[in-house]
């Protein structure tokens, strides 16, 4: 999920087979239905966070069952999936979470994608800690006060530091430069996967432990694990353009959708419908809550979904 700069989301079973937000280039797993001229087919890609998994899902079902169309899925990684993007491999991406160095470069420049248009969701990634601890220290949510609690989030892993749990590797983080920059003394620590961060975020909510975590909205954890947000310096316009210096909070992100350039003009209901999909945050959470929690499959999940909420997803089709 950017930032995601960021990603970013799911059941363990769900989410087992999809990658994190990242650098391998896995644009090989394209489908070949990919961009055919004359087909009725659509290839979209999806990422690693339960969130994208669910805008997938359900264009998928209604792509399928309300337009007529052959729906392929690809797992590619958030900044590859720009690439996959302008070369056809996938036609449309649903959820952005803001790469302006691949939109000058593909939208602006090639013109070999195109804008497909809000979301719906806003974005935002930030640093949170339980609610209860919260509660418990309320001085503890501004980041001048990290230190002085520092000893509170120490683990095996993280030494003689707190920790500051991550999800995947593979996402954009500002965190490592935030802890350098802000003179924190924690340690950035990865529990493998949004998956595994999960896991390790409810389990010290049940024993009732203190975690500082970086985490993100929209996401359906908020519902079973209140969170506040710790307050980092205040997010300005560049105030994160030079990634080693950053010491600003994440922004708020309206999350984008991108088709690629020639699926845009010839993807006919295809990308008409895609165009005018947009829903809201309590949309994409309730579809996720089935997926991630109640490990509903996507699809039986999109199909809840779509079925009561005809008046929503009617706007959207062309």
């Amino acid at each position: 999920m950017r930032v995601r700069k960021t990603a970013v989301i799911a059941a363990a079973s769900s989410l087992a087979l999809l990658t994190g937000c990242g650098a391998a280039d896995m644009t090989k797993q394209a489908s070949p239905f990919a961009n055919a001229q004359g087909a009725k087919t659509v290839t979209l890609s999806v990422q690693s966070w339960v969130g994208a998994q669910s805008n997938v899902a359900v264009a998928q079902y209604l792509l399928e069952h309300e337009l007529g169309y052959r729906v392929d899925t690809v797992q590619v990684d958030e900044v590859p999936a720009w690439d996959a993007l302008s070369q056809g491999r996938v036609d449309a991406l649903l959820e952005d979470w803001g790469h302006p160095e691949q939109e000058q470069r593909y939208v602006k420049d090639k013109k070999t994608i195109a804008p497909g248009g809000g979301l719906g969701v806003t974005g935002h990634i930030g640093w949170f800690v339980p609610t209860y601890l919260a509660k418990q220290h309320p001085d503890i949510t501004n980041w001048k006060n990290l230190n002085k609690y520092a000893d509170l989030f120490r683990t095996p892993e993280s030494g003689d530091k707190g920790q500051l749990m991550d999800g995947s590797p593979s996402y954009v983080t500002n965190d490592k430069a935030l802890v350098k920059n802000l003179k924190l003394d924690y340690q950035v620590v990865f529990a493998g996967s949004e998956a595994a961060q999960i896991t390790q975020m409810r389990q010290f909510a049940k024993e009732k432990k203190p975690f500082l975590t970086y985490w993100y909205s929209p996401q359906w954890l908020f519902k079973k694990v209140p969170m506040t947000e710790v307050k980092l310096p205040p997010y300005k316009e560049g105030c994160d353009a030079d990634p080693d210096k950053v010491a600003c909070a994440y922004p708020h992100t309206p999350l984008q959708k991108y088709l690629n350039a020639d699926f845009a003009k010839k993807g006919g209901k295809a990308a008409a419908f895609l165009k005018k999909f947009k829903w809201t945050t309590e949309d994409q959470n309730e579809v996720s809550l089935m997926i991630a929690d109640q490990k509903m499959t996507p699809e039986d999940a999109a199909k809840k979904w779509v079925d009561s909420h005809k008046s929503t997803w009617k706007k959207w089709l062309p």
